[in-house]
């Protein structure tokens, strides 16, 4: 079955959600290609990537999107395919890094341009899509100006992408509960 699906996967740190995505994609029956967010900024980072690159199956191709992530979903979606974004959050992150601390109230264009971008661009791609994102706003307030605005923009990115997509599935201790189910 080859039809048009959008779901977000969301949940806390190490709660299972890559590896729902991975195991929905496995199952598909179809081309698998993996879309990631995070770059090897230091040796901890690079071995996050490097364990989940050993967990699944070598012949998945990478593309590697760490700003453009619309532009790389324009440019690889198609039906027969199942694309696996992984994850939001890291993407965030990556746009946010531009954000000026001086600038009190405003968000960097590439961050306002990217997430217009993504939301305009799910609706209209082929083929299968599960986009990996973490709950981050389940916890205390962060102290630091950086990371109040990362929470709050993360909350609003998962509710935004969620609008769009047919599905969402919550993962906790590895467990899928589905929220939303549009198809």
């Amino acid at each position: 079955m080859d039809s048009r699906m959008r779901e977000l996967i969301i949940g806390g740190a190490r709660s299972g959600k890559s590896a729902h995505a991975e195991a929905l994609a496995a199952s598909s029956g179809l081309e698998v290609l993996m879309v990631v967010t995070a770059h090897a900024g230091d040796d901890e980072m690079a071995a996050r990537i490097a364990r989940h690159r050993a967990t699944r199956p070598a012949h998945w191709a990478v593309v590697e999107a760490p700003l453009d992530l619309a532009g790389a979903l324009r440019a690889h979606a198609a039906p027969g395919r199942f694309i696996v974004v992984d994850c939001l959050t890291l993407w965030l992150s990556n746009l946010l890094l531009a954000l000026d601390e001086s600038a009190v109230d405003t968000l960097p264009d590439a961050f306002i341009r990217g997430r217009s971008d993504l939301l305009a661009t799910l609706p209209e791609l082929p083929g299968q899509i599960a986009l990996v994102s973490n709950e981050v706003g389940w916890g205390i307030v962060p102290m630091g100006r950086l990371s109040r605005v990362f929470v709050d923009e993360a909350g609003r990115l998962n509710q935004a992408v969620a609008r769009v997509c047919e599905r969402v599935t919550l993962v906790a201790a590895g467990l899928p509960l589905p929220l939303k189910r549009d198809a």
